[in-house]
Formats: structure tokens, C-alpha cells, sequence
């Protein structure tokens, strides 16, 4: 298990900002932490890296533990905070070859060559770092995460404020990270969570709320099913919901309806059935899937 978190808790004075959190992630995977601003997120993460100290509970990389193993453990994780912060009046390597001095990396050179290759940034490598746009900063702070080539990787925020090329240029690069390393990241935008990850976290006030794989996530998190019809001629909706017990009609127009139901048996069937035995011609019968930001809503509003 590459991060097991057994009871987290945090507090600052008398306000708990993380409440007996739990979870486990395996080698491998990329994982979405999610929550509203001010749920526990960076908190959370920061516990992980060894920057605060939790107030109860414990947390294990790797199977090490912060209590006797600390320094290891530092040795074994990368992080990108939020706020990347970096020296923007240093020159990339410059930059890059002072953070293998603190890692006291033997290879220096190699590590930084290595960093500059993975994260894309040979195009700018003789620029100073206040010259770069955002998305180059996002890869020299990823190079930083990754020169002492750890096998877990905590990223605070990583695509915030990225055009969409660059989002798409971020979001290949973490895929390409995760063949070798674990990987948690939190971020605002939804879809990313969609299109990156595994598995998702997501934490309300402190607590988490939910802890599963996105297929199932969507599926189960809110016992509903959503399906989208267009046919001919105009459907006796009355008569649908008589047939199809459980169905609403949660919007219409014309001859196009969407439907909902709660449950986990799919009435895909019996829809299909009445409207042939109706003598419908249906043009459009699918099912709509629920999204990432859907659940978001339900679990943290």
C-alpha cells in the first residue's frame, strides 16, 4: 500500500479542520481529492507530506510512519503546494540544482537533465523562471516534485489557471508520472478528476464524504438513473409512468423527454417495451451518465 491514513485529525486551536479521516491507495493509482475551499484539502495533504503534524490519528507512506520514520519519508514523496512557490530570478537548472543540493541528489546533473526531459521544458531551459508563462512554472514545479524521482506525488492544485492547451499538456504529463508513481491531486476542476483519475476522495467540513471509483461514484452516489428519449410522435406520459413504476419526467420538449428514476435496476427494458407496444418510432433512446460535479453537488452543498 503506497498510503495508508488510519483517524487523521487536525486542529488548529480549538477549530478541527480535519476530522478522523481514513483511506487507503494502492501503487499506481491516481487519485482526485476533492472538496469545497475550506474542507480539510490542504490540510490533509500537507499531513502527508510531513509539513504539519497531525493532531491525531497516523498517516504511513510507503509503510513508514511520520513518528520514527519522517526523514525517510520525505525522501520518498514529492509535492507541488498550491501556491507553487519558486525563486523566480533563478534560471531553471539553476533552480532545479539547488533543490538536488537539498535532496542531496550524487547525480545532480543527471536528476535536473532527467526533470527538465519529463516535464517538457528543454524549449525554455535558459530562461529565468519569472519569464515563463503559468503552465511552464506548473512543469518546473512538477520538476521540483519529481527530481528525486519519489514514488508518490501530492499535488496541490496543479492545472489552477491553465489555458486549455495547457491543461492538456499538464494532464498528459501526470498520466505519463503515474506508470511509475502514485499519485493524489486535488483540484476545482472537474473534469479533470473525469478524465485523470481512478478513484476519487471527496471531503465536506473536514470529514470525507465519499471513497470510491468514478464508475461507481456516479452511479451509486446518487441512486439515479437518467435517460434521454426522442421519438415521433409524442409519448402518453401518464400512461409511461402507469407502466414504468418509479419514472419521472424531468424535462420535455417537443417530442424529446428526459427521464429519471431512482434505484439500481436500469427500467431501460420497460421503457422500450411500452413504447413499441405503443407502435412509437424511436429516433433516440440512451442512457445519460451522471458526472463528477453532480456528486460534488450532492455531497457538499
Amino acid at each position: 500500500m503506497s498510503i495508508k491514513v488510519s483517524g487523521l485529525t487536525k486542529y488548529f486551536g480549538k477549530q478541527k479542520a480535519v476530522n478522523n479521516v481514513s483511506f487507503e491507495i494502492k501503487k499506481g493509482e491516481i487519485v482526485g481529492f476533492l472538496g469545497p475551499n475550506g474542507a480539510g484539502k490542504t490540510t490533509t495533504m500537507k499531513m502527508l507530506t510531513g509539513i504539519l503534524e497531525a493532531s491525531e490519528g497516523q498517516a504511513e507512506i510507503l509503510g513508514l510512519d511520520f513518528q520514527n520514520q519522517k526523514a525517510e519519508i520525505k525522501k520518498q514523496v514529492g509535492y507541488l503546494a498550491e501556491a507553487n512557490p519558486l525563486y523566480t530570478d533563478m534560471y531553471i537548472e539553476e533552480f532545479l540544482s539547488f533543490v538536488a543540493n537539498v535532496h542531496k541528489i550524487e547525480n545532480k546533473k543527471e536528476a535536473v537533465q532527467l526533470a527538465i526531459e519529463r516535464t517538457g521544458l528543454i524549449p525554455e531551459r535558459n530562461k529565468k523562471i519569472h519569464q515563463l508563462s503559468k503552465g511552464f512554472r506548473q512543469r518546473v514545479g512538477l520538476a521540483q516534485a519529481i527530481i528525486h524521482d519519489p514514488q508518490v506525488l501530492i499535488l496541490d492544485e496543479p492545472v489552477s489557471g491553465l489555458d486549455p492547451n495547457q491543461l492538456i499538456d499538464i494532464r498528459a504529463l501526470i498520466k505519463e508520472l503515474s506508470q511509475s508513481k502514485t499519485i493524489v491531486f486535488s483540484t476545482h476542476i472537474l473534469q479533470e478528476v473525469q478524465a485523470l483519475c481512478d478513484r476519487v476522495l471527496i471531503i465536506n467540513k473536514g470529514e470525507l464524504v465519499a471513497d470510491d471509483q468514478i464508475e461507481n461514484i456516479t452511479r451509486t452516489a446518487l441512486e439515479k438513473y437518467r435517460m434521454q428519449i426522442e421519438t415521433k410522435a409524442a409519448i402518453k406520459l401518464d400512461a409511461l409512468k402507469t407502466a414504468v413504476s418509479g419514472l419521472k419526467v424531468i424535462d420535455k420538449k417537443h417530442q424529446k423527454y428526459i427521464l429519471s428514476w431512482n434505484g439500481n435496476i436500469s427500467k431501460r427494458e420497460e421503457i422500450f417495451q411500452f413504447l413499441v407496444a405503443q407502435g412509437h418510432v424511436i429516433y433516440e433512446m440512451k442512457m445519460e451518465q451522471n458526472t463528477v460535479e453532480d456528486v460534488f453537488q450532492k455531497l457538499t452543498q
